[in-house]
């Protein structure tokens, strides 16, 4: 439930459209709902003006599935992150509206399609072996509420390919960056824009690439000052800082 869903109950009651037992009957899971295996934040959305993210790794599918269809009751977009298929199979049983990307790990549902970003989230990926944090980082952003587009296969060993998203580029509010192996996409993108970039390093390379850990150094001593990076494989974080970004006001 998020400010705007609050506002409107409050306005209902106040204009005795609705009772005030009934008001409180639907603020009834606010701050939070205990499953007693699990204690759902519906109040995060009034804090932070987005909503608690799932992350379904370590639980058991039918938990997994009872989380997201509590959320779902409540109007919202929902999102499960590093969902296995077995997860999925659960969801969708229970929410089948639901969809699942078996590549990115999620599962969304948007009932909420309001746009909340100010300008365009760009996700470029570097090759297509940076798809699965690459897609990751997508349909978190959308589900959040914003305008993205999605760049693969773009990396330096043919950087001539960037420059076919010229309009991108220019035009985009935030970056996300995707890259393995030397991890230097990053770099080249922020020298070219006057926006932010946040880097993810992925688990992508041979056996000096150390599952990520090279990308991830080489990221963080980028010589490009408009460079942040979030941990190895986690596109899910990078889109919700870019998604906090590109909802503010400010002009970046």
């Amino acid at each position: 439930m998020d400010q705007a869903a609050v506002k409107a109950l409050l306005e209902d009651v106040r204009e005795q459209r609705i009772s005030t037992a009934e008001g409180l009957d639907r603020l009834r899971n606010l701050p939070f709902e205990d499953l007693g295996f699990a204690k759902i934040d519906h109040h995060r959305s009034l804090r932070l003006g987005m909503p608690e993210v799932i992350y379904a790794a370590g639980k058991r599918p039918a938990e997994t599935a009872e989380i997201f269809a509590r959320m779902a009751g409540e109007g919202g977009n929902v999102l499960a992150t590093r969902a296995a298929p077995e997860h999925a199979d659960a969801v969708l049983l229970a929410t089948p509206v639901a969809e699942y990307n078996h590549r990115a790990r999620t599962i969304s549902l948007v009932q909420d399609s309001t746009e909340r970003g100010q300008g365009v989230i760009a996700v470029l990926c570097a090759g297509t072996s940076d798809l699965p944090a690459a897609e990751e980082a997508a349909i978190t952003a959308r589900t959040l509420g914003n305008r993205t587009e999605l760049a693969c296969d773009v990396g330096v060993a043919g950087l001539h390919r960037l420059f076919a998203h010229r309009a991108l580029l220019l035009t985009a509010r935030v970056f996300i960056v995707c890259a393995g192996m030397d991890g230097a996409l990053p770099s080249v993108v922020a020298g070219l824009v006057a926006a932010p970039v946040i880097a993810v390093p992925t688990s992508v390379g041979y056996g000096a690439s150390f599952q990520g850990v090279t990308a991830l150094l080489a990221m963080m001593n980028a010589c490009a000052p408009n460079v942040a990076v979030v941990n190895i494989d986690n596109g899910f974080g990078a889109a919700y800082f870019a998604s906090m970004i590109n909802r503010s006001r400010v002009s970046t």
